[in-house]
């Protein structure tokens, strides 16, 4: 396998990213179930108090069905950069993926999460704009990457794993 081009794949991956979270934000998307989800239970109880009550919670369908159209993005992106990267077996496939999945785990909580949602209006609900507090909550977003982004980040590892032994 090809490891010098993992970086390049990483960089790739994070403005891809990038790029999704900044399309999820755009105009009225931010006020789908499958947005406010993310956002802290307190920024949610100031938004529903002015808004209409949605279910945002883990059991949605919304959310459920955003999940695993994520998953399969994901596979999809990241199956494209193991295979650019040579890899020809479960193991190559599922720890570059691991890897890759960690690196976006990372990039989301420290980056976006930690200082461009913290700081930056596009990402503020509509009536909670004053809850700077809530909006820079850390250990939300590290546990958020802890549990359940670990658990996607092992499926998706799992899925490009067994696509590359299909393909390859």
């Amino acid at each position: 396998m090809n490891t010098t081009v993992i970086p390049v794949e990483m960089l790739i991956f994070a403005a891809l990213f990038t790029a999704i979270v900044f399309m999820a934000a755009r105009n009225d998307k931010k006020y789908s179930a499958q947005s406010i989800h993310n956002y802290p239970p307190d920024i949610q109880e100031e938004y529903f108090k002015t808004h209409e009550k949605m279910e945002v919670t883990y059991r949605s369908k919304k959310v459920i069905l955003s999940k695993v159209l994520g998953i399969l993005l994901f596979t999809g992106i990241i199956l494209v950069c193991a295979l650019c990267a040579g890899a020809q077996t479960f193991a190559q496939g599922f720890l570059l993926a691991l890897l890759l999945m960690m690196w976006i785990g990372a990039y989301d909580t420290f980056f976006l999460d930690w200082v461009l949602f913290a700081n930056l209006p596009m990402f503020r609900l509509e009536g909670t704009e004053h809850m700077d507090k809530a909006y820079h909550q850390k250990w939300f977003h590290l546990k958020g990457i802890l549990f359940p982004g670990s658990l996607f980040g092992v499926i998706v590892s799992l899925l490009v794993g067994l696509l590359v032994t299909l393909v390859k």
